[in-house]
C-alpha cells in the first residue's frame, strides 16, 4: 500500500472515530467547490414552510383510490414524503392517509386499475423498483406508528425482490422487471437501503444485513460508478457501465444505501465511498449548476418526463440524511441553497413547487408544477427542518 493510500485510510479511521466516539462532523473530502448559504432561517419558518408545501401536496391526494393521480410508483415516494415530514415536524395529520392507501392497496389488481400492469397483491409488481419504493414507504410507516403490519408488508416486499436477485447474470444484482432484460442502479440502490433498514428495525437480523452488504458489494464491483464518481443508470448486456444519462435519484439511492448500511456495519470504507459520491455530485456539471440540483431534462429546451420531475426530491432525502449524520458544513450548506431558492425562486401564487428549482422557465418549456413537483420540492424544505 502506498504512504498516500495509508494517510487516506487513517484519515477516515480517525474521522469515523471523532463521529462515532466524540459526536462531531465527519469531515467533507470536497475541496473543488463549496456553496455557501444563505443566512440559515429559524425552525418555526422551516416547518412552517414544510407544513405548507405538505398540504398543497395533499390537495392532490385520492381518499377513494388511496393514492395520487395517474402514477403509481411516484404516489409511493410521494407518501414517503408526507411520511419525512411527520417524522422531522412531529406533525402526525396525515397518519390516516397512509393507513387508507395500505388497506385499500395491499390486494390483488388486474392491470390498468394500480399500475399499468397487473398487482399479484402486497404492492408488488412486475416492475421491481416499484415494489421497493412501497416497501421504503411502509418502512417510514412502521417507524411513525409502530404498527407491525407495516414492518411486515415491507418484509414481504422485501422477498418478493430478492427473489429476482440473480448472480448467473453480471454476478449479482437485482433485475428491473420480471422480464429479467436490465440491471440498472435505482433497483438495486433501493435494495441496499430496503434491506439495511430492515435490519436495523428487526431485532437480530443477520439475514437482511447479509444481504445487504454483498449487493453493495456487487454494487461497487459492477461499474455503474463511472471514474468521476457518478452512478450512470445500468448497465448494457455485457455487464459494462451503459454511460447513460447520470440522474439525480440513482446518485441519491447511492449515498442513502450507503448511510444505512455504514449505520448498521459501522465500516469507515463504506463511509468514505459515500463522501465521495456526494462530492462528486455537488461538483458536476451535470447534476449542479450555479450551485442548484439540476436534472438534465431541466434544460430550457427540455421537459421533464412525470418519473423525472420528482427525481431530485429523491436525491434530497437521502441528502438529508447525510447531512444529519456527517454533520457536514458544506452539505449543509448544499442542502440550504435548494430550500431557499425553491422557496424564493419555484413557488406560484398558490403555493406550488415547481420542476427547476432556478425558477428558469422558457416560452416552449415553461416550467411545470404539479403534485410530482411539490412532492419533490417538499423532500428538500423536509430537510431544510432542524431534525427532532
Amino acid at each position: 500500500m502506498s504512504f498516500e493510500a495509508i494517510h487516506a485510510r487513517l484519515r477516515t479511521l480517525l474521522a469515523v472515530a471523532s463521529l462515532m466516539i466524540l459526536g462531531v462532523a465527519f469531515p467533507s473530502m470536497a475541496t473543488e467547490q463549496t456553496y455557501p448559504a444563505s443566512p440559515r432561517i429559524d425552525n418555526p419558518t422551516a416547518i412552517a414552510r414544510a407544513r405548507m408545501a405538505a398540504e398543497v401536496l395533499m390537495h392532490s391526494y385520492d381518499p377513494n383510490k388511496a393514492w395520487f393521480p395517474s402514477s403509481w410508483w411516484n404516489s409511493a415516494v410521494a407518501l414517503q414524503t408526507i411520511g419525512d415530514y411527520m417524522q422531522r415536524t412531529g406533525d402526525r395529520r396525515y397518519l390516516s392517509q397512509l393507513n387508507n392507501t395500505f388497506e385499500k392497496n395491499k390486494g390483488v389488481f388486474p392491470a390498468g386499475v394500480l399500475p399499468d400492469h397487473p398487482s399479484p397483491g402486497n404492492f408488488t409488481s412486475r416492475a421491481i423498483d416499484d415494489s421497493e419504493w412501497w416497501g421504503l414507504t411502509w418502512v417510514e410507516a412502521y417507524d411513525l406508528t409502530r404498527n407491525p403490519k407495516y414492518l411486515d408488508m415491507a418484509v414481504t416486499i422485501a422477498n418478493y425482490v430478492y427473489g429476482y436477485w440473480d448472480t448467473s447474470t453480471c454476478g449479482g444484482g437485482v433485475w428491473w422487471s420480471a422480464e429479467r432484460t436490465y440491471k440498472n442502479a435505482v433497483t438495486n440502490g433501493l435494495f441496499i437501503r430496503l434491506t439495511a433498514e430492515l435490519h436495523s428495525r428487526i431485532h437480530g437480523d443477520t439475514q437482511w444485513l447479509a444481504r445487504s452488504r454483498t449487493a453493495w458489494a456487487w454494487l461497487q464491483s459492477s461499474g455503474m460508478i463511472n471514474a468521476d464518481g457518478l452512478v450512470n443508470d445500468g448497465l448494457t448486456r455485457t455487464c459494462t457501465n451503459n454511460s447513460q444519462t447520470v440522474w439525480t435519484y440513482n446518485q441519491g439511492l447511492a449515498i442513502g444505501a450507503g448511510l444505512e448500511l455504514w449505520r448498521a456495519t459501522r465500516d469507515p470504507q463504506i463511509l468514505a465511498t459515500v463522501h465521495r459520491l456526494a462530492d462528486a455530485a455537488m461538483g458536476s456539471n451535470s447534476l449542479v449548476t450555479d450551485g442548484i440540483l439540476t436534472e438534465r431534462c431541466d434544460a430550457l429546451d427540455q421537459t421533464c418526463s412525470n418519473d423525472a420531475k420528482q427525481f431530485k426530491g429523491i436525491f434530497m432525502r437521502y441528502w438529508t440524511d447525510l447531512v444529519d449524520t456527517t454533520r457536514d458544513p458544506h452539505y449543509a450548506a448544499f442542502l440550504d441553497r435548494q430550500a431557499d431558492s425553491i422557496w424564493n425562486n419555484d413557488r406560484d401564487a398558490a403555493g406550488r413547487l415547481g420542476t427547476r428549482w432556478s425558477g428558469a422557465t422558457s416560452n416552449d418549456h415553461p416550467n411545470e408544477f404539479d403534485w410530482r413537483t411539490q412532492a419533490s420540492a417538499l423532500s428538500t424544505l423536509i430537510g431544510d427542518v432542524r431534525g427532532r
